[in-house]
């Protein structure tokens, strides 16, 4: 629509249609952004299997160089043309913190059950907002503490050990809940960056540095794949899915979805991953959960809502705060009247 062409109803007509656009866009991105939460769930089993093959480090090294040949081929264009040296330092940021918490969540996961996994992963849900005050100094709120500590008392749940009142926290748990800390600052930089940079670029930056990381680490520190185990087809599938559908696609739909929703908005979403690994990790893995577990996860949960309503209230506040703030404006620049 052209600017100097307008009747009343053009002018309605152009408020109205962005709106309705926003709209459907948010509703994508939502849907996207659960798939995402499928695919991220059916992670955890493939990757548990995946481990009895490739050392931890090994595992994402291959995992990281997958996705980079991929997307170097795929998005050549894109890349090149968006690749600057502006994306240097966020490459850094988000490709350390991508690989500090996904080298803590999969040595973890060779000593825990995927479900367990995953809901104590999804912790990072109630570290973001206290990851986001340290990185953009926004505070957390009333309710964002009350949900940390929730969460607390569910990782309590989930620690004490069956039959008795002692907790004990696996080595895995502890990598695991390392994990989360980290993967709280690595959220917190890709939503504060891919509103910057295209997504894409951003994506593959951050794939190129955890993938040095984790080749150089694996080279250094552990031995090489077991190639000679049984069944590698299941092997090679098992990677196919953990290379092209999760390290690629779902990442690169996750940065895209961003873009739309709000780190609440998103939270919630995402943190349904664990209720999809623990439905997989069932069915594909004979996974069993104790009582007390179950009271755990559940807490943890209702933690993660908790933190993702608390964020939303806020929004709700500043957005209503904004518009005051414009009516106020308004009357204050309009004519005075003649009567």
């Amino acid at each position: 629509m052209q600017e100097n062409e307008g009747s009343d109803m053009s002018e309605i007509n152009s408020a109205v249609q962005p709106r309705q656009n926003n709209r459907i866009n948010v509703n994508i991105a939502r849907i996207m952004l659960l798939l995402c939460a499928a695919i991220w769930g059916g992670s955890y089993v493939s990757s548990k299997y995946a481990l009895e093959v490739f050392p931890p480090q090994w595992l994402m090294g291959v995992r990281m160089l997958g996705a980079c040949i991929i997307m170097g081929v795929v998005f050549f264009k894109t890349i090149r043309k968006n690749f600057t040296k502006k994306l240097i330092i966020p490459s850094l940021l988000t490709g350390v913190t991508y690989y500090a918490s996904l080298v803590t969540q999969t040595e973890g996961l060779r000593w825990i059950d995927p479900g367990r996994s995953a809901f104590l992963t999804a912790a990072y849900c109630v570290i973001a907002p206290f990851s986001a005050w340290m990185i953009i100094r926004k505070k957390p709120t009333l309710l964002g503490i009350i949900a940390a500590l929730t969460c607390v008392v569910g990782v309590g749940f989930v620690a004490l050990k069956p039959g008795s009142l002692v907790l004990t926290l696996s080595h895995g748990d502890v990598l695991t809940l390392i994990c989360a800390a980290v993967f709280a600052f690595n959220l917190t930089y890709l939503a504060y960056y891919s509103r910057q940079y295209n997504p894409v670029a951003l994506t593959f930056g951050q794939f190129s540095v955890s993938g040095v990381l984790f080749l150089f680490g694996a080279a250094v520190s552990e031995p090489l794949p077991n190639f000679s185990a049984e069944d590698n087809w299941i092997t090679f599938t098992n990677m196919f899915y953990l290379i092209v559908i999760v390290t690629v696609l779902a990442q690169i739909i996750q940065n895209y979805t961003l873009i739309y929703l709000s780190t609440a908005n998103a939270s919630v979403i995402m943190c349904t991953e664990c209720l999809f690994t623990l439905l997989f990790s069932s069915i594909l893995y004979n996974e069993r959960v104790t009582n007390m577990a179950f009271v755990g996860f559940a807490l943890i949960f209702v933690a993660i809502l908790l933190a993702s309503l608390a964020e939303h209230i806020e929004l709700m506040r500043a957005r209503k705060k904004q518009g005051s703030y414009k009516s106020k404006a308004k009357v204050a620049s309009a004519p005075a009247s003649t009567i």
